[in-house]
């Protein structure tokens, strides 16, 4: 892929994952996610301002969706386009390459975490199924376990089906160059900043609507903070 196409998808994926995150805060109900928190600790952090409370949900609320989202708008969709790959319908498995004589199977995820035991059987079980139905292809199958980031890299061993690769050694496997991993990071440019711009809007207004919110829910009229009534919100039956 030329470098001016290149930089024109990382935008295009960039645009993706900033739009999904605005559709998840205005898609988020303050009272859902307060349910979940720990009114107890807030109180220990000496917690009095509703708009700081806020601020931390919506921070968690965020980052901790961030990775996901991050991964299916961009890494995945660059991936794909950049391997000449297709779309996958096998369980387990998110694109495929096909060549002359070989078919590798890629399961994509963001970062190296590392996966428990089951974790390992089902991944290999997926490719072990794919790989009995590709039989009558009479092709070189190999699964691999892709991590757009990180250095875990890993041959197959006993009872682990698929390589993996992360970082560089993933994204050389599908590109044949060493550097796409830095280009990937150099081509967003500035545009991070612009789009970050545009979101810091819809975060502070939606600061301001939960906080309004917090406030007539579980604060008192001179404006404390309700601990009883937040904590029976919680916890109460």
């Amino acid at each position: 892929m030329e470098t001016d196409q290149l930089e024109k998808l990382i935008e295009k994926c960039l645009q993706d994952f900033y739009e999904r995150r605005l559709k998840r805060i205005d898609g988020l109900e303050l009272k859902r996610v307060l349910a979940r928190k720990n009114p107890y600790l807030y109180k220990a952090l000496a917690t009095e301002k509703a708009s700081d409370i806020v601020e931390k949900i919506l921070s968690d609320f965020v980052s901790s969706s961030d990775e996901t989202i991050f991964g299916d708008a961009f890494f995945e969709p660059i991936a794909l386009m950049v391997s000449g790959g297709k779309t996958s319908e096998a369980p387990g498995v998110d694109f495929s390459v096909e060549t002359k004589n070989k078919f590798t199977a890629v399961a994509l995820k963001s970062g190296p975490n590392i996966y428990n035991s089951s974790q390992k059987k089902r991944q290999s079980d997926e490719f072990n199924s794919l790989r009995s139905r590709l039989l009558k292809l009479h092709k070189q199958f190999d699964p691999i376990l892709g991590h757009a980031y990180g250095k875990l890299n890993k041959e197959p061993e006993k009872d682990i089906s698929y390589r993996d690769l992360s970082g560089q050694a993933f994204w050389e496997e599908i590109t044949e160059d060493p550097e796409f991993y830095l280009k990937l990071i150099q081509l967003m440019k500035e545009k991070p900043r612009e789009y970050k711009r545009k979101y810091q809007v819809a975060w502070d207004a939606a600061v301001n609507r939960f906080t309004l919110e917090f406030a007539k829910e579980f604060c008192f009229k001179d404006g404390r903070i309700d601990w009883g009534k937040f904590t029976r919100y919680v916890s109460g039956r």
